[in-house]
C-alpha cells in the first residue's frame, strides 16, 4: 500500500435554515469512511438565522485513502491534477470545493457547498514539494481505498 503524504483532510459544510441537517450530513458523509464522526457546531447568520456547521477531520491513513479515492471519482479528475499549482498554498495545504447537492445524491462533483482542506506532507515544507507529493498521491487515488468500507 503506498504511503499517503497527507497529515489530515478536513471537510466542512454549512446547513442553512432551509436545509435538513440529516440530509446535509449525508452529503458530507459521501466523502467519509463509514461510521466516521461528524462534529456539529451551531452558529447564527447575519439575519439571526440558525446555521449548523458540520465538519470532520480525517487523520488516519486508511481514512485519508478513502477520501482521496472519492476524489478520484470526479469526472474532471485529470483537470484537477493539472490545477494543483493553483490549489496548493505556500503553507502546503490543498483546497478544493465540492458540490453539496451532488454529494447528497452520492455523486462526487466539484462545485459549492463542501470545502476540503488537506495538509500535504512536504520535506522541505515548500509549495513545490507539496504539489509534487499531492500529484503523486492523487495520481494513484483510484487504487487507494483499501475496500474496508464494503
Amino acid at each position: 500500500m503506498p504511503s499517503i503524504p497527507f497529515h489530515y483532510v478536513d471537510l466542512r459544510t454549512f446547513c442553512y435554515e432551509t436545509e435538513q441537517v440529516t440530509r446535509v450530513e449525508r452529503a458530507l458523509r459521501t466523502f467519509l469512511p463509514e461510521e466516521f464522526e461528524v462534529t456539529r457546531a451551531e452558529s447564527e447568520g447575519h439575519h439571526g438565522d440558525r446555521i449548523v456547521v458540520l465538519s470532520a477531520r480525517v487523520e488516519n491513513a486508511d481514512g485519508v485513502r478513502h477520501v482521496l479515492s472519492k476524489l478520484a471519482e470526479l469526472p474532471e479528475f485529470d483537470r484537477l491534477l493539472g490545477e494543483l499549482d493553483d490549489r496548493v498554498t505556500d503553507n502546503t495545504e490543498l483546497f478544493l470545493r465540492l458540490n453539496k447537492q451532488a454529494a447528497f445524491r452520492g455523486t462526487v462533483r466539484r462545485g459549492d457547498g463542501i470545502t476540503l482542506r488537506a495538509k500535504v506532507e512536504a520535506y522541505p515544507a515548500t509549495k513545490e514539494a507539496a504539489v509534487e507529493n499531492a500529484r503523486e498521491a492523487l495520481g494513484h487515488a483510484e487504487a487507494l481505498d483499501s475496500g474496508d468500507d464494503e
